[in-house]
C-alpha cells in the first residue's frame, strides 16, 4: 500500500514534522502525514471518528489507554477528539515516516449500522453492531488493504464521480472495520465470552479439536442454530467462512508443530486435523506463500514462532 503519483504531484512540504496534506469528499476527508526528522510527544486529534494507518516507517503511539509501535500495515480506529501523542524515532529525510488518517462522517457511519443491524443481526440480540468507540488497534487483513489502496487512489485522482465511487468504499470499509473488532473480541476474549456468546463457545470447541473432523452439521449444533443462520452469522461477524476459520486455526497450530524437528510433514498433517497430505501443503502454501517443508526449513532452527503472512 503506497501513495499515488498524484499525490506527490499535489503536495506541497512545508514542514519536517507531521507535513499535512489534505483531500476532501463529501462524506469524508482524507489527510496524509509525512515526517522526515526525529520527533518526540506530537499531538494530533480530530473531530470525527477516523482511521488511522502506516504506509512506511515507524511511529509510537501514546493513547489514553497504552502505548505502542505503529508498523506499516497496521491500522488504529480512534473516536472523535481523542488525543493522539506520536514519537518517530527513526524519521529522516532518506527514511520518511508516512501515515494516513481517514475521518468518515458521524451521520453515514450511522446509517450503515443501521443496515447492518436491520439486515444482518448478529447472533446475539443483545449485541447489536456499532461502530466502536474506543481505541481499537489492529493489523489490516487483505480485504482492509485493498480497500484503503483504492480510497487513496480515489482521493487523489481528478474524476467527477469519485464522490460517488469513495460512498461505496467507505460503506463497505466501515462494514469491514466493525467485522475485524467483533472477530477480534470473539478469538481474543473466548474464554471470557463463551458462556455469553455461542459463536465463542464454537471458536473454543473448534480449537480444543481441531484434530477431529469438524462440520458445519456438527458445529451450528453447538451453537443451537439452523446450518443457514449459522454460516450466516458466522460470515457476519468473523468475516470469514467456518470453513475458512477452522483452516486458518489449524495452519496456526501447524506453524507451531513444524518446528518440531521430530515431526514429520505427515505427522503434522494428521495432527492439525488435515486428512489428506496434498491438500495441507495446498492450504498452507495459499496462508504463508511457502510450503511446509520451506517454513521449517526457514523457521524450524531458530525455535521461535514466526506468522508469515
Amino acid at each position: 500500500m503506497q501513495l499515488t503519483p498524484g499525490h506527490f504531484e499535489r503536495r506541497r512540504l512545508e514542514t519536517l514534522v507531521e507535513n499535512r496534506t489534505v483531500y476532501s469528499l463529501q462524506w469524508a476527508e482524507l489527510n496524509v502525514f509525512e515526517t522526515q526528522l526525529h520527533a518526540e510527544k506530537v499531538e494530533l486529534s480530530f473531530g470525527s471518528p477516523v482511521l488511522a494507518s502506516m504506509l512506511r516507517g515507524k511511529k509510537v503511539m501514546h493513547l489514553r489507554e497504552n502505548s505502542f509501535d505503529f508498523f506499516p500495515g497496521e491500522s488504529v480506529v480512534l473516536p472523535p477528539d481523542e488525543l493522539m501523542r506520536i514519537d518517530f524515532p527513526e524519521a529522516t529525510n532518506d527514511n520518511p515516516t508516512q501515515c494516513l488518517a481517514l475521518t468518515m462522517d458521524g451521520s453515514s457511519i450511522n446509517k450503515v449500522v443501521d443496515y447492518l443491524n436491520e439486515t444482518a443481526p448478529r447472533a446475539e440480540e443483545k449485541n447489536e453492531w456499532r461502530f466502536t468507540d474506543y481505541n481499537f488497534h489492529f493489523t489490516n487483513d487483505v480485504a482492509v488493504n485493498q480497500i484503503i489502496g483504492r480510497l487513496i487512489w480515489l482521493f487523489t485522482e481528478n474524476h467527477p464521480s469519485k464522490d460517488v465511487f469513495a460512498d461505496f468504499m467507505l460503506r463497505e470499509l466501515i462494514i469491514r472495520l466493525m467485522q475485524t473488532e467483533a472477530r477480534h473480541l470473539l478469538t481474543e476474549n473466548t474464554e471470557a465470552l463463551q458462556n455469553n456468546s455461542r459463536l465463542a463457545f464454537v471458536i473454543k470447541f473448534i480449537r480444543e479439536n481441531l484434530h477431529d473432523p469438524l462440520n458445519i452439521d456438527q458445529l451450528s449444533k453447538k451453537a443451537c442454530m439452523s446450518q443457514t443462520h449459522f454460516f450466516r452469522c458466522f460470515k457476519n461477524e468473523l468475516g470469514i467462512s467456518p470453513v475458512d476459520f477452522i483452516n486458518a486455526e489449524r495452519i496456526k497450530q501447524a506453524k507451531n508443530l513444524l518446528q518440531n524437528p521430530k515431526l514429520s510433514i505427515n505427522d503434522v498433517c494428521y495432527a492439525c486435523g488435515f486428512n489428506n497430505v496434498s491438500y495441507f501443503n495446498k492450504i498452507f502454501k495459499r496462508a504463508t506463500r511457502l510450503t511446509p517443508s520451506e517454513f521449517r526449513q526457514r523457521y524450524g532452527r531458530s525455535g521461535e514462532v514466526v506468522l508469515v503472512k
